[in-house]
């Protein structure tokens, strides 16, 4: 009698399956590109190399635990093809910025990713950028829309003169049934309306030009 009770309650609870990166897990061979992600550049080049020698490649991307080092030299997304996220979630990073020189380039996460390898891509994403500022936008195509203009933010740490070799930032997406909160380091920064933003989908990393990073975490926690 117990097990069919277990059966029939299991029955009626919802099933949330998600696959995702584990930072302490190599993809392949630590210090090496990880097998199972895509990159896809804003502006498609065959001739860009994606690789994990430092000084011959355009785009350094490596498993380094716990997490994963970019370098870029153009802007891209990362991507691990089968970390979906649906319904009601956490999105949530903590990436490490090296230094940036003066370039005011940004970094962040995406979600609501849709038709990543077309023509027809979509996604929304939550962007930093060492002026001490976040960007809400979204991605249609060759189009992209602003959701939340450049806006400052104490919460943002910034590199500077006195960091050590890099300044770190906890980036999170809060997706409730009516509203999406936008937090930088455990401060909301901005929140809109559920039907404002894409949130179903896969979800990754946007990294803009000329960025060296280490992303420590990436994942998704669905609500209960």
């Amino acid at each position: 009698m117990k097990f069919f009770l277990i059966l029939a309650t299991a029955l009626f609870l919802p099933l949330i399956v998600l696959a995702q990166p584990d930072p302490a897990i190599p993809d392949g061979e630590n210090l090496s590109v990880p097998e199972s992600w895509k990159v896809r550049l804003d502006r498609p080049d065959p001739d860009v190399v994606i690789g994990a020698e430092v000084d011959s490649v355009d785009i350094f991307f490596v498993n380094m635990t716990s997490g994963w080092h970019i370098t870029t030299g153009p802007a891209a997304i990362f991507y691990h093809p089968e970390q979906m996220a649906e319904g009601d979630y956490t999105l949530e990073s903590i990436i490490h910025l090296f230094d940036p020189g003066e370039r005011r380039e940004a970094y962040g996460i995406f979600m609501g990713g849709q038709n990543l390898e077309g023509d027809e891509i979509m996604y929304d994403y939550f962007l930093l950028r060492n002026s001490g500022e976040f960007l809400i936008k979204r991605r249609m195509g060759s189009e992209t829309s602003i959701i939340q203009d450049w806006t400052a933010s104490e919460s943002v740490h910034m590199y500077g003169p006195e960091s050590e070799s890099s300044v770190e930032n906890h980036l999170k997406v809060d997706v409730h049934n009516d509203t999406i909160t936008f937090s930088v380091n455990g401060t909301e920064v901005h929140n809109v309306p559920r039907n404002a933003a894409m949130t179903d989908g896969i979800v990754g990393l946007r990294i803009n030009h000329a960025l060296n990073v280490h992303v420590s975490d990436l994942k998704v926690t669905p609500h209960q």
